[in-house]
């Protein structure tokens, strides 16, 4: 291996490893965020067995619906990024400026702090979710899960994607001031087009089309869909494939952003 590969790679677990400690020291805050996660994850699982006692509802079964749930919980708190507030914080704070003469590009800086940050959370989640498996039992008699290699490439690849995404509007903050208010808008395509909500197969069918057409199905709704079973054999390798795609173009958008924005960028705060 390279020795700038190796330099590169040391320099990456430091930061991982130091991100990591510093999450586990504020991992209150960490368990009060996931607690507002389990709302979702407790009582739509009862609403959706309720409507499915009388029968499938959109080829879904009552266990289908309980495993979508609560694989929506655990692989939601390692795939689904919020970075973007912490960015646009730091830029208006003026806080940005420091990293701009950092040995580290800012992009990898955050990306690292955001996944310690993601794989602290899944970690915190286990716990929560074998509680909701035992408290579920009765609804998953013969229920199955699909732990093959496609579900965990779907698993990183929805992270790179949910990441590229935020830090694409994080971006925003370069430009204007009042990129929170957009950062709120983000919340509505993704809650109904991401499969948070509900799996997307009760959607009508143009708003199934249309939802393959946006990045918000590939973060966490995908992978999901791939562990209860639903999406497999070619449908799913097509979805890695769109995943991968998304991800060099959104990227790409961001790099443009980055370098516009700088040209913006006045070190307000400082």
């Amino acid at each position: 291996m390279p020795i700038g590969a190796r330099v590169a790679i040391r320099k990456w677990w430091a930061l991982f490893a130091i991100f990591v400690q510093d999450g586990i020291a504020y991992r209150a805050s960490g368990i009060i965020w996931i607690l507002t996660d389990l709302t979702t994850a407790i009582t739509m699982p009862l609403v959706w067995a309720a409507a499915s006692s009388g029968g499938p509802i959109a080829g879904l079964r009552t266990s289908d619906f309980v495993l979508y749930y609560l694989g929506m919980l655990i692989l939601g708190s390692f795939v689904n990024s919020h970075i973007m507030w912490e960015v646009a914080i730091e830029i208006r704070e003026g806080i940005f400026s420091t990293y701009l003469i950092r040995p580290i590009s800012f992009y990898q800086y955050t990306f690292f702090r955001n996944l310690s940050w993601r794989c602290i959370r899944m970690a915190f989640t286990v716990p929560f979710l074998i509680a909701l498996l035992a408290l579920y039992r009765s609804f998953l008699e013969g229920a199955t899960v699909y732990l093959g290699w496609e579900l965990w490439a779907s698993m990183v690849l929805g992270h790179l994607v949910s990441f590229v995404f935020v830090m694409a509007m994080g971006m925003i903050a370069l430009f204007t001031q009042e990129a929170m208010a957009v950062f709120e808008l983000y919340y509505v395509p993704h809650l109904f087009l991401s499969g948070y909500l509900f799996p997307l197969s009760l959607l009508p069918g143009w708003a199934q089309s249309a939802s393959k057409w946006m990045p918000f199905y590939y973060t966490a709704g995908a992978p999901t869909e791939i562990l209860i079973g639903k999406l497999e054999g070619p449908e799913s390798h097509k979805t890695l494939m769109i995943q991968a795609v998304w991800i060099v173009v959104i990227y790409a958008v961001s790099q443009v952003l980055w370098r516009k924005g700088l040209k913006y960028y006045t070190g307000v705060g400082m």
